[in-house]
């Protein structure tokens, strides 16, 4: 089984030494993909020295078109998982194995590592979990399933999903819309808990300001997705 974890950089490059190391060390059979999302800072200097596997975007596409281009490169090179991981340090590489382990066992579509199960390290802060008890209770509503940790960059998919987000996947903030889709779609998620950081290094993409239109534009994309004939 071929596994690969894509890994969305923009301005990372204070932290992505330690995220690299952390694969390396305790997920040391998962193959790795940087996506330089045309960083302003010095990642793509630090990935051509340090021989980093990466793939450098000519133009910045945001959040969303860096995970797509990190699954198109899956599919090309006929990965069978793809798992995505934030370059900003939060995640933990030594629940990689859990995440394929409970694929493997329950057949799932995709797994999230998920924060809001046994509750454990960084929370996120209080108005991000108002907003994402929110879009749970909106994604159950529509596509009678409950997800807890719908934000979670921390995602599983098998090669059947990878073609899909290959096909299609928002620009931005594409987690949770992208979560509705393929429950929407028949497809098996599954949460798994896991541990996270709070960021290591920089500072996060969402501002107060941004938080106001991602809600606005995530629920209106979710919303809009529920109308449309299943594909």
């Amino acid at each position: 089984m071929r596994k690969l974890v894509v890994i969305p950089a923009y301005n990372e490059a204070n932290n992505l030494e330690a995220v690299i190391a952390d694969i390396q060390v305790h997920a040391p059979t998962f193959d790795y993909i940087i996506v330089n999302d045309c960083s302003t800072d010095h990642t793509r200097q630090l990935c051509e020295e340090k021989g980093y596997s990466v793939l450098h975007l000519p133009y910045n596409l945001g959040i969303g078109g860096a995970v797509q281009a990190g699954y198109l490169f899956a599919e090309r090179y006929d990965y069978d998982l793809a798992i995505q991981f934030d370059g900003d340090g939060q995640h933990d590489a030594s629940y990689l194995d859990a995440l394929v382990d409970a694929q493997l066992e329950s057949g799932a579509d995709m797994v999230i590592g998920s924060r809001f199960i046994d509750k454990q390290g960084f929370q996120s802060t209080r108005m991000r979990k108002l907003g994402i008890r929110f879009l749970s209770s909106l994604i159950a509503l529509l596509c009678q399933r409950r997800i807890y940790d719908v934000t979670s960059g921390m995602r599983l998919v098998n090669r059947q999903v990878i073609q899909d987000f290959c096909a299609y996947y928002p620009s931005d903030y594409p987690e949770p819309e992208t979560l509705a889709l393929i429950l929407r779609r028949g497809y098996k998620v599954l949460e798994v808990p896991v541990k996270m950081r709070a960021r290591q290094q920089g500072r996060s993409s969402i501002t107060p300001l941004r938080s106001v239109y991602y809600m606005v534009k995530v629920t209106l994309a979710i919303f809009i997705d529920a109308l449309k004939p299943n594909a």
